[in-house]
């Protein structure tokens, strides 16, 4: 302690013998905490760290949720599926209800549906599915693509691309046309790179034209390993008997209310025989997201701030130790033992509170700068941004007190016997 300090101290003393004021704690905080700019520096490093990957953990966690939640929206939150249900008969036993032919036209007048088209796996049988007319055996083997039927607002309701070509329309599906779309992967099995000189397939011994090549099928992948044909061709050749599921693209935020009305418009005597697969509600699916991520990185940030806890309860003892004297001298002048306390915790408080304010900064320009760097849209809660500092503070408070009571129990005779 310099010469300067203890006239000070001095001075303050004689004018108040009894007790210390809180302008006099405040003072004598700021100049103990400012006195040592390296220790400082250290101590306050791991509050920082902890408050900083505090502010990080939530930032990110809001601002990466933002963006899982639009591409949900874009995918799941738009996928609606109607599959027929097993139902117990007055006989007792199970039987499969069937969805109606024209599903698809029905769920087409309800509010929120933009896309819709059946599907339906189709048995074929033994029959091979190949590009030549005849079967060689020294054609080297390939996995048979399957063979489905769908309607022909399937596309639109899978959002697949036409690579090549076109998909079939509704004069194919009624006039029941042998013409065929392939999946990309089919069409390399079959060796059919395009359709510009007309390609045929043959199941069995019936010959399909090969009118388009699809590709990225977001909702329904194993469509890229399959032959897609006409509902209707698919009924006159196979005998299809019922469409297997009714694919649906509906408007975001309609999830609900479209699997409400749907089984209705579908079976209005039994809406019950119609099972439906609609997305969760957006805003529980980012709360899921974001509560996934927090519960890792906040557990990590709580970790941090424990480490900068115990460092600034180590600093706090040390110069508990280091200014003994100080301790003694202060006491013989008038200070009581709640006011050693006090000086000490505030001391600890304010590294805290620096600690918190740095690592605020911190953290929200990590935010800032992942979210232009990413292209995103940075979000945080200002409400976190506020408490954060406190908590810092109040981290230093708690690591503070037992260096504080520390330096109170020191008695006055013992600590100027130590020497100032």
């Amino acid at each position: 302690m310099t010469a300067r300090r203890v006239i000070a101290v001095r001075q303050r003393m004689q004018m108040r013998r009894d007790a210390f004021g809180l302008r006099d704690l405040l003072t004598e905080a700021v100049a103990a905490v400012g006195g040592r700019p390296g220790r400082l520096a250290m101590t306050t490093l791991g509050t920082v760290l902890g408050i900083a990957s505090v502010l990080v953990t939530i930032g990110l966690a809001q601002t990466a949720a933002g963006q899982i939640n639009k591409r949900f929206d874009a995918i799941a939150a738009t996928q609606a599926v109607a599959k027929p249900a097993t139902v117990q008969g007055v006989d007792g036993q199970h039987a499969v209800t069937q969805l109606p032919w024209d599903s698809p036209e029905r769920v087409l007048r309800l509010a929120g549906v933009a896309a819709a088209g059946t599907i339906a796996d189709v048995n074929v049988g033994d029959a091979e599915v190949t590009a030549v007319p005849v079967h060689d055996p020294a054609r080297a083997a390939v996995t048979p693509p399957t063979i489905v039927a769908g309607s022909p607002g399937l596309l639109d309701a899978v959002q697949a691309h036409i690579v090549t070509g076109r998909f079939f329309d509704s004069g194919h599906d009624t006039r029941a046309d042998r013409v065929v779309v392939l999946g990309a992967e089919a069409s390399g099995r079959l060796g059919i790179g395009g359709v510009e000189r007309q390609p045929t397939i043959f199941i069995g011994q019936r010959a399909y034209q090969v009118i388009g090549i699809l590709d990225r099928p977001v909702r329904r992948p194993d469509l890229l390993g399959a032959v897609i044909m006409p509902v209707g061709t698919a009924r006159a050749d196979f005998g299809l008997s019922t469409p297997g599921e009714l694919q649906m693209h509906i408007r975001l935020g309609a999830g609900d209310i479209v699997g409400e009305q749907v089984p209705v418009a579908l079976k209005p005597q039994d809406p019950g025989t119609i099972k439906m697969q609609v997305p969760s509600s957006t805003s529980r699916m980012r709360e899921r997201v974001q509560g996934d991520v927090n519960v890792l990185f906040l557990a990590l940030g709580g970790v941090a701030l424990l480490i900068g806890a115990v460092g600034i309860g180590n600093v706090t003892l040390l110069s508990v130790l280091e200014r003994t004297g100080e301790i003694g001298l202060r006491r013989a002048l008038g200070a009581k033992r709640r006011d050693i306390a006090a000086q000490f915790m505030l001391e600890s408080a304010a590294v805290g509170l620096l600690g918190g304010l740095i690592g605020a900064a911190v953290g929200i320009a990590v935010v800032v700068g992942v979210s232009a760097l990413e292209n995103w849209t940075p979000l945080l809660d200002s409400r976190v941004v506020i408490v954060a500092p406190l908590v810092g503070g109040c981290v230093g408070l708690f690591a503070g007190l037992y260096p504080a009571l520390k330096a109170a129990s020191i008695e006055p005779v013992a600590a100027l016997r130590a020497g100032v």
